[in-house]
């Protein structure tokens, strides 16, 4: 059995499914709750179903895994090989994911480095697989978490919702509260900043605010090597047509994923949302 340093990330970290059996990485799921049904991000909710709740307007909250489930986890990786892990988490300031994970670390039979990201969807993704790569090529467990770190650094986080009432109902808007008082007349833009959703701009129509994401992605992302992300729910022609328009404008792009969010990140955001990741390598 060899020896290796595991990489183990959560749910929100949207990473394509042949990318994490690819590189070995372990997926610890949190749950929505949908009326009085627990279900595992992933596997036991589709977008879809989220998608609809939301719209008839049906109670959805979210739960972080269990510090049980971590610690099951750990055991598992340790007993597969693994002589050190690195679990890369969802910031800690939007979830209880980190402490429980935390938690569990110290019951863990092999070394546990547990890292908040401050990062979510694939701007964690881009972390763990960074990671992943690094222990692929023989890093240690410090040496990874040095990588992940870094390109945390380089990674930003935009996103447009269409009303902020999501975000208000779960407790997640942060600083962006302020922009509740004019959230009928505008169209807010986000930013991910130290773990926190903050407001970033106040745009009048849908159309202007997706025009303006794209150019702060393209000024962020610059002409340096960068990988992109482009996320929706419920949107999949304005993510594709976002994509395209991205491609012909970012000249150091190196990966582009497109995808659909989970129903975790779904349930703060609703139908409508356009996120976009910018990760410098």
């Amino acid at each position: 059995m060899s020896r290796h340093v595991a990489i183990v990330t959560d749910s929100t970290a949207y990473l394509p499914a042949r990318t994490v059996e690819r590189h070995g990485i372990t997926t610890v799921p949190l749950t929505v709750v949908l009326g009085d049904r627990a279900l595992e991000e992933g596997t036991e909710i589709s977008t879809r179903s989220l998608a609809q709740a939301l719209q008839k307007r049906r109670p959805v909250t979210t739960s972080r895994p269990s510090p049980e489930l971590f610690a099951e986890t750990y055991r598992k990786v340790a007993a597969s090989g693994a002589d050190g892990i690195v679990s890369l988490h969802l910031s800690a300031e939007l979830s209880g994911t980190h402490d429980a994970a935390v938690a569990a670390a110290r019951q863990s039979p092999v070394p546990v480095r547990v890292v908040d990201t401050g990062m979510v969807a694939m701007a964690l993704g881009f972390c763990a697989l960074a990671a992943a790569q690094a222990a692929e090529a023989g890093a240690t467990a410090d040496e990874a978490v040095t990588v992940a770190e870094k390109r945390a650094a380089g990674t930003s986080a935009y996103f447009y919702v269409d009303t902020l009432d999501y975000l208000r109902r779960g407790g997640r808007i942060g600083a962006a509260q302020a922009l509740l008082g004019s959230a009928l007349a505008v169209k807010p833009l986000l930013r991910l900043g130290e773990g926190r959703i903050e407001p970033l701009e106040k745009v009048r129509t849908a159309s202007r605010a997706i025009a303006r994401l794209e150019e702060i992605v393209a000024d962020r992302a610059g002409a340096a090597p960068v990988d992109i992300a482009v996320h929706h729910l419920a949107a999949p022609d304005r993510a594709s047509a976002l994509a395209d328009r991205l491609r012909a404008r970012v000249p150091g792009l190196a990966d582009l994923h497109v995808s659909e969010v989970g129903a975790v990140i779904g349930a703060h955001t609703g139908p409508g949302l356009l996120g976009v990741v910018v990760s410098h390598r």
